[in-house]
C-alpha cells in the first residue's frame, strides 16, 4: 500500500512536469510555424494527453476488459468538461476564438450522439455492442476531422504572424517529446496503483473505469490545461479538451473495437447523458454574451454538478 501511494505521488509529479515542457513546446511551435495556439491544442496537444487512454484502452481491451474500455473513455470525457474546465475557469475566465463555439464543441456533441447510436444498436437490433465496423466508422470520422484541421491550419498560415518564436528547432521538439514521455509515463503510473488501491476496497471495473481510471488518464488533460490557462494560452487550455474529447470517441474508442469488439452494458448510457448535457451546456455558457467565454460562477456550477454525478454514481455501486 505505502509503495503503491508513492509511485501514485510519484506518477503525478510525471504528469505535472511533462504538461509544462509539452506546453511551452507545442507553443513555440504554433509561434513557428504561424499556426494557431487552438489548432495546435486541438491536434498535438489532444492527441499527446489521449495517449493514456489509448494505452489503457488497448490493453483492457486484449484483457476482454470491456467496462474499462467504455470507463475509461466516457468517464474521462465527463472529467475533462466538468472538472477540468471548472477547474481552469475558476483559475481566470476562458475566453477563445468564436469558432471553437460554433465548430468544435458541436463536433464534440456529434462524438457522444453517434456513440451513442452505435453502441446500443439502434438501427441494426437489440443488441448493444461496439463492432469491428462501427470502430472503422469511428475512424473515417476522426479522418474527416484531420482533414478539418488541416484545412484550418492552412487558412490560420495566411493570418498575420504571431509573436517571435524563444525556442530553437531543437528546444522546441526536446521539450515536446519530453513532455509527451513524462505524461504518458505519469499517466500510467497513477492508473496502474490507483486501480491496485481502489480493487482492495472491492469496486466493480465499472466503476474503477468511470471514476478512478477516468481520474488518471484525464490528468494530463488537467496539468495540461491549467498550466496553459495559467500562462493565459486559452485556446489551448479549451482546445486541448474539446480535441481530447473528440480523439477519445472518434480515434481511442474506434482503435479499441478494432482490436475486439465490446460489449456494451446499458448503465452506460445515463453516463452518455450527462457527458452530453454538459458539452451543450458548455456550449451555451460560452455562446451566452459578448465574448465567447466561461465565467468563473459556470466554472463552479460545472464542478458542483460532477459532484453531485459522482455522489449518484457512487451510491448507485453500493
Amino acid at each position: 500500500m505505502i509503495l503503491q501511494t508513492l509511485l501514485l505521488v510519484f506518477g503525478f509529479l510525471l504528469l505535472i512536469i511533462g504538461a509544462q515542457y509539452f506546453v511551452e513546446g507545442s507553443s513555440s511551435l504554433a509561434r513557428k510555424y504561424n499556426v494557431s495556439n487552438l489548432v495546435i491544442g486541438l491536434t498535438l496537444v489532444a492527441f499527446g494527453t489521449s495517449a493514456p487512454e489509448l494505452v489503457v484502452n488497448t490493453f483492457a481491451s486484449f484483457q476482454k476488459h470491456q467496462d474499462i474500455v467504455f470507463g475509461n473513455i466516457i468517464g474521462s470525457n465527463n472529467f475533462n468538461i466538468f472538472i477540468i474546465l471548472g477547474i481552469t475557469g475558476l483559475i481566470t475566465p476562458l475566453v477563445v476564438q468564436s469558432q471553437t463555439v460554433w465548430k468544435e464543441i458541436p463536433i464534440s456533441i456529434f462524438a457522444v450522439l453517434t456513440l451513442y447510436f452505435l453502441s446500443n444498436e439502434l438501427f441494426f437490433s437489440n443488441l448493444r455492442i461496439l463492432t469491428r465496423l462501427d470502430g472503422i466508422i469511428l475512424l473515417i470520422i476522426f479522418v474527416f476531422f484531420l482533414v478539418y484541421i488541416f484545412r484550418q491550419m492552412k487558412a490560420d498560415q495566411k493570418e498575420p504572424k504571431l509573436a517571435a518564436v524563444v525556442l530553437s528547432k531543437i528546444q522546441i521538439w526536446t521539450f515536446i517529446l519530453a513532455g509527451i514521455t513524462g505524461l504518458i509515463l505519469g499517466g500510467k503510473l497513477v492508473v496502474d496503483n490507483a486501480v491496485k488501491l481502489a480493487i482492495n476496497f472491492g469496486f466493480s471495473e465499472k466503476i474503477i473505469g468511470i471514476t478512478i481510471i477516468a481520474a488518471g488518464t484525464s490528468l494530463p488533460e488537467l496539468a495540461t490545461s491549467v498550466t496553459a490557462a495559467i500562462k493565459k494560452n486559452m485556446d489551448i487550455a479549451v482546445g486541448n479538451i474539446i480535441g481530447s474529447n473528440i480523439f477519445n470517441i472518434f480515434f481511442v474508442l474506434g482503435i479499441s473495437s478494432l482490436i475486439r469488439p465490446m460489449s456494451y452494458r446499458k448503465e452506460f448510457n445515463s453516463d452518455l447523458y450527462v457527458l452530453a448535457c454538459g458539452t451543450v451546456l458548455l456550449f451555451i455558457a460560452m455562446f451566452t454574451g459578448e465574448k465567447k467565454k466561461l465565467d468563473r460562477w459556470e466554472a463552479g456550477i460545472l464542478l458542483l454538478l460532477y459532484i453531485g454525478y459522482s455522489i449518484y454514481i457512487v451510491y448507485q455501486e453500493l
